[in-house]
């Protein structure tokens, strides 16, 4: 499974590190976030297996970390760190979407082990979420977003973009395309793919997703590079 890598939401610089230094010793990479700006910069820019978050922080609380990952939708564990060992606490942080919850002060032994599990569900539920150029492809349930907007494709279009975006903006042709979102006994013409191609491009909206390279295929441009260096 590689490394396990985790974002440690804690205002409290030597306890942060302490952890820190922890995980590392258990093969667990851990980003550091002082408050929450900055967890959500991070979140924004990393991938994370799971996020240990401290309640009691500075800037954007812990709760409102804790809501915006879930409602980004990654499926993302989240343990809770909490100075008060509080019932009330509890029940109100699990309702935000957190998965576990560690009161301080806590062994760092307990939160390696509750990190192993959270991360051992997570990893046997459901295939990884793909996120390009404003999508989010669940595998899992069938769903596409756009920008945040879902988007109804048929099972077909689905297929296709998600042959597409697992090239991660590599051009596919169409005979791969025919060959990986069709079965078997597809109709060989890859006029099947050009209207299918065609309708997902529609559905997905403007500006266009779905790029087509003449002669070669099809592509997912994110548009974040328009001079094409590394097309």
């Amino acid at each position: 499974m590689g490394t396990m890598r985790v974002l440690i939401v804690e205002d409290e610089p030597y306890l942060a590190e302490a952890i820190r230094d922890g995980l590392r010793l258990e093969a667990i990479a851990a980003d550091i976030a002082g408050d929450g700006d900055s967890a959500l910069e991070l979140l924004a820019v990393n991938a994370y297996d799971l996020a240990v978050l401290d309640r009691d922080i500075p800037g954007p609380s812990g709760d409102e970390v804790a809501a915006s990952i879930v409602a980004s939708g990654s499926g993302m564990p989240i343990l809770m760190l909490t100075a008060a060992d509080r019932l009330d606490d509890k029940a109100s942080g699990f309702e935000l979407g957190a998965d576990d919850y560690l009161t301080k002060p806590f062994e760092l032994r307990e939160l390696v082990l509750r990190l192993r599990a959270l991360d051992r569900r997570r990893a046997h539920s459901r295939p990884p979420v793909r996120e390009m150029a404003g999508l989010r492809l669940d595998p899992f349930r069938r769903e596409v977003y756009r920008e945040g907007r879902y988007v109804a494709l048929t099972r077909k279009q689905f297929a296709v973009l998600e042959v597409l975006v697992a090239a991660e903006g590599g051009v596919v042709s169409a005979e791969e395309l025919l060959e990986r979102a069709w079965d078997e006994n597809a109709d060989p013409f890859t006029n099947a793919v050009r209207i299918t191609v065609s309708a997902l491009r529609k559905r997905l909206g403007e500006p266009w997703v779905i790029a087509t390279v003449p002669g070669v295929g099809y592509r997912i441009d994110d548009g974040a590079d328009p001079g094409g260096r590394h097309a």
